[in-house]
C-alpha cells in the first residue's frame, strides 16, 4: 500500500526578501490529511542570522503591524536547533509531507535554504505546491486573476490572514483542503 501524502502547509514570516542577506524570522506548519484532518502543527521563532539585516522596505512594513512582529519575534531560538526539531517533526509524520504555501517560491524558498543549510536536508525533496497555481488550475483564470478576492468564499474557513505564521498556516492549509475537496467532487 502506497504512504499518503501528508500536505505541510507553511507560513514564513521573514525581514527580507531572500534567505541568507535576511533572516527568517519565524514559520508555522499545520499538517493535513488528504481528508482535511489537521493532524500536526509546529511553530518557531529563530534568532536571526549572523550579519543579515532587515530589508528597508520589509522593516517599514513590519513597522505597521507591531503586534505580528511582536510574534515573529518572541523567544527566537538558534535555527539550527530549530531545523532539527523540524526534520524530527516531519519525519514522525503519518505519511509523506508535501510542502504547500501561498505563495510557495517564497515561503519555501526560505524553508527549503534554512533546512539544508542547518539541518542538512530537506525532507519535502526540492519542490512545493503553489496554492494560487492550483487555484488558477482550478478557476480556469489567468495566474494573476487567481487572488484570494477570485476564489470561492466556499473555499475560506473562519481563520483569516493576521501575519502570525501559524495561524496563517492553517488557514492556508484550509484553503488548500477546500480547494482539492471542491476539485474531486
Amino acid at each position: 500500500m502506497p504512504v499518503p501524502e501528508i500536505y505541510v502547509s507553511t507560513d514564513v514570516e521573514a525581514d527580507g526578501p531572500i534567505p541568507g542577506p535576511h533572516s527568517m524570522l519565524s514559520f508555522g506548519s499545520a499538517a493535513f490529511r488528504a481528508d482535511a484532518t489537521l493532524v500536526a502543527t509546529f511553530t518557531a521563532t529563530l534568532e536571526t542570522l549572523p550579519g543579515a539585516a532587515a530589508d528597508p522596505t520589509t522593516a517599514r512594513w513590519w513597522e505597521r503591524h507591531p503586534e505580528a512582529l511582536a510574534a515573529a519575534t518572541l523567544d527566537p531560538q538558534p535555527p539550527a536547533e530549530v531545523m532539527e526539531r523540524y526534520v524530527t517533526w516531519l519525519d514522525a509524520l503519518p505519511g509523506r509531507p508535501v510542502f504547500v504555501g501561498y505563495p510557495a517560491a517564497y515561503d519555501f524558498m526560505f524553508v527549503y535554504w534554512y533546512l539544508i543549510r542547518f539541518a542538512g536536508r530537506s525532507p519535502f525533496s526540492h519542490s512545493a505546491l503553489d496554492i494560487k497555481t492550483y487555484a488558477m488550475a482550478l478557476l480556469g483564470t489567468e495566474y494573476r486573476n487567481s487572488t484570494k478576492r477570485q476564489m470561492p468564499a466556499a473555499w475560506f474557513g473562519s481563520q483569516r490572514h493576521n501575519h502570525h505564521a501559524l495561524d496563517d498556516a492553517i488557514e492556508q492549509g484550509e484553503l488548500f483542503c477546500a480547494m482539492r475537496a471542491t476539485h474531486r467532487t
